[in-house]
């Protein structure tokens, strides 16, 4: 993406006003500072106006630049490290309400998922996961917690759930190392992308599996490898990974392939789980309690 970016500023470069050239140097020389910066900000460090730079969005080929400014954000996110991350999360904060500001841009996430996610993936994805013969889960660090969610409640509708453990690298390959073509492997990855994720992946997709891929954007390196992308909004330009999104994705995913199994098979086994956990007492029914 960085390149594809660097490619349009040269090829453009020559045609492009005095003040111009001085904004696409600054950018190219920073992007991480560039990227959190107003129009208005950007202007008034180099000088110029905030019109002006706007115009330069524009002459980029961006509606705007809010949207030139979001595309900065999507080359560097994945290169931010966890101080820089705190320090543009204070940044942005400042003296604001951390609660109030915390759950209302949740709530924007999950309202960017629902208006940006694929009906048609979504439904194809259910498709694919009903007809699996083995059902893989794949998630590391952050994410990891998305797969361990996803696998204990497909686990109550199927028994060909597999939770990749990754504690280790090549453990990741000899449990996936009977996976098929008649199989489908669930990724869930967000930045900074794990390049585990994605090497497991590679695997996957040479061994012949469906791939479904939960993640942040198109240009994300799982999106790519992907047989049905679902887009998740997430904050990860926050020091905390807002995954409240993907997680609500996954629910819906979940309580539809629930939906469309067939016949009474997900209450059957539903059934059978709940004369288990009566019998064995695992969960508190208060029965005794006057």
């Amino acid at each position: 993406m960085t390149a594809q970016f660097e490619k349009r500023v040269f090829d453009l470069y020559p045609a492009f006003s005095k003040s111009h050239k001085k904004i696409a140097d600054y950018i190219l020389a920073d992007y991480d500072k560039a990227a959190f910066m107003t129009a208005a900000a950007l202007g008034k460090n180099l000088g110029l106006s905030e019109a002006t730079v706007v115009r330069f969005a524009v002459e980029m080929g961006f509606n705007g630049y809010h949207e030139f400014q979001k595309y900065l954000q999507e080359i560097i996110k994945n290169r931010l490290t966890s101080i820089q991350r705190l320090e543009v999360s204070s940044a942005r904060i400042g003296g604001n309400d951390i609660l109030d500001r915390t759950m209302l841009n949740d709530i924007e996430m999950i309202r960017a998922t629902v208006e940006k996610t694929s009906r048609e993936e979504f439904a194809a994805s259910v498709k694919k996961i009903n007809g699996a013969r083995k059902i893989y889960i794949l998630g590391v660090r952050s994410a990891a917690a998305l797969a361990s969610f996803a696998a204990f409640y497909f686990n109550l509708l199927y028994d060909n759930v597999v939770l990749i453990d990754n504690s280790g690298a090549d453990q990741i390959f000899e449990q996936l190392f009977h996976i098929g073509k008649e199989d489908v492997c669930i990724a869930i990855s967000f930045p900074r992308y794990s390049r585990k994720t994605v090497s497991a992946l590679r695997f996957v997709r040479d061994r012949g599996a469906s791939i479904i891929s939960i993640t942040d954007s198109e240009l994300s390196p799982i999106a790519e490898i992907a047989n049905h992308l679902l887009i998740a909004h997430t904050d990860t330009l926050s020091f905390v990974d807002s995954l409240v999104a993907p997680l609500s994705l996954i629910n819906a995913l979940i309580s539809q392939c629930a939906r469309s199994k067939t016949g009474e098979e997900a209450f059957d086994n539903l059934r059978t789980l709940e004369q288990i956990w009566r019998e064995y007492q695992v969960y508190d029914t208060y029965d005794d309690i006057d």
